[in-house]
Formats: structure tokens, C-alpha cells, sequence
């Protein structure tokens, strides 16, 4: 094969992705069947398969059991805003996550002991296998799930207190800083790192998509000084949101 020649299931794939672009496959109509694209593009059927296969892994169809495969009607992304760590007195944990005044959200979440796994505890700066308390929250604007998160503290800072429970207690709902400040642990900076990747099963079931959709993950940490005091992963749904920042300029 030449440099830069493309297979030939790509080729295929590209055309038709073409075609959902520009209106001539429009949402909700059936793509055309294996047969049919063989003897388009003069091509096998295992060529025609395997494009159909990677529209369908990139979220441009979708499989409709005994009827077919259709183009997906495509939304408008709409925009999630992050504007760094919320302030003290901002109660809802989805103002923390969504900076946008103007979006009324609503969230449910779970907590329950846990073990650091390698990965966390290197966020935390703890030891593999210590006691952190896991959080998975679900965020919805209105009835749709717009974004997910697990958030994970270490027990040493918050076990035994007041706040050890994000959800319960006197400061029930209240973000991050307001609950460390509470405790006498004063949260001065946060940093986030954003990665795309396909969705987990997990998560297409809370957020509504299929497995292997993609999905940005942002990974925030929050730190008083050099402490690790919770680290997150905020998952959001790549077809449907995008995600804006709005930083102070120091």
C-alpha cells in the first residue's frame, strides 16, 4: 500500500461519514445495508462491515434490533463552565462542578469506604490500600444526566470529623473548600487535566450514551498548599457537552 492510502473500509467510511455531514444521509435514516454498499464502492463484505462498524463506534449510527442501522441525530453541544475551585458559602456541589450561574441543576450521590487504589493513591499522596472515602455523584440539567463524577478524600484528613461524609452532617452538599475549611484545612489551589476516551458500560448507563462514545474526563485535584485533600474524575459526554474555562487572570 502507497504512503497515505487509506484501506479501503475507511475510504467507504469516509464517504458516508461525508453524507451524514452534508444532509444526503439526514438523522433517522437507514444507512445503506452491507449489500448495498458493497456494490457501491466495489468492495467485500468485510469491507463494507468494518465500515459500518467504525460510523457506529464514532457515534454517527446507531444498530436498531431487527430493523437496521440509522444516522443519529446529532445535538447541539451545549457548554459546561469551569471557573476553578468554588468559593466558601457555595452550597450545591453542582455549582462546583458548573460555573454557569444560569443552569439549575440537581445531583444524587453515594458514599462508602474504600481502599486507595495505585492510581488514587498517587493523586492523594497516600499509600496504596489506605482509607479514602469514595463519592459517585450524578449531575442532571433537568431530567438529563449531563455529567458524572467519582471523588475520592483520604481518611486520614477527614476521618472522625464532621465532614467525613460529603453528604451528611452539617455541612451536607457544601463543596470541597467550605468542608476542608471547616476542619481548620485551608484549600488554595486546584488542578485539572482533561483526556478524551471512549465511555465505560458504567458510565453510558448513568449518562445515556452507548459503550464506547466518547467522553471527556476531566481529573481534579484539589490540594491546600502541597496536600492532596480530594481528587475527581468529572466525566461528561463529548457529543453533547463541551467544556469552557474561565480563569482569573493574577
Amino acid at each position: 500500500m502507497a504512503f497515505g492510502e487509506q484501506p479501503a473500509y475507511l475510504r467507504v467510511a469516509d464517504d458516508l461519514r461525508q453524507q451524514i455531514a452534508d444532509g444526503t444521509l439526514p438523522p433517522h435514516t437507514r444507512l445503506p445495508s452491507q449489500a448495498s454498499i458493497r456494490a457501491a464502492y466495489g468492495v467485500s463484505d468485510t469491507v463494507a462491515l468494518e465500515a459500518r462498524k467504525v460510523l457506529m463506534a464514532e457515534g454517527l449510527v446507531e444498530g436498531r434490533s431487527g430493523s437496521g442501522t440509522y444516522v443519529r441525530e446529532r445535538p447541539v453541544p451545549r457548554t459546561i463552565t469551569r471557573s476553578g475551585y468554588r468559593t466558601l458559602n457555595d452550597c450545591s456541589p453542582f455549582r462546583q462542578e458548573q460555573a454557569d450561574e444560569r443552569v439549575r441543576g440537581t445531583w444524587e450521590a453515594q458514599s462508602e469506604r474504600g481502599e486507595a487504589a495505585p492510581g488514587i493513591a498517587e493523586r492523594l499522596g497516600i499509600e496504596a490500600g489506605d482509607p479514602v472515602m469514595c463519592t459517585r455523584y450524578v449531575f442532571r440539567i433537568g431530567t438529563e444526566a449531563a455529567m458524572c463524577s467519582t471523588s475520592w478524600e483520604p481518611l486520614r484528613i477527614t476521618g472522625r470529623t464532621p465532614v467525613m461524609l460529603p453528604e451528611q452532617g452539617p455541612l451536607a452538599g457544601r463543596g470541597v473548600v467550605e468542608r476542608m475549611a471547616a476542619i481548620d484545612v485551608v484549600v488554595d489551589n486546584v488542578a485539572e487535566e482533561v483526556e478524551a476516551r471512549p465511555a465505560l458500560a458504567a458510565e453510558a448507563r448513568v449518562l445515556g450514551g452507548l459503550p464506547g462514545h466518547p467522553v471527556l474526563v476531566v481529573r481534579r485535584t484539589y490540594r491546600a498548599g502541597c496536600l492532596p485533600v480530594e481528587t475527581a474524575d468529572v466525566v461528561v459526554p463529548a457529543d453533547r457537552f463541551r467544556v469552557a474555562y474561565h480563569l482569573p487572570v493574577r
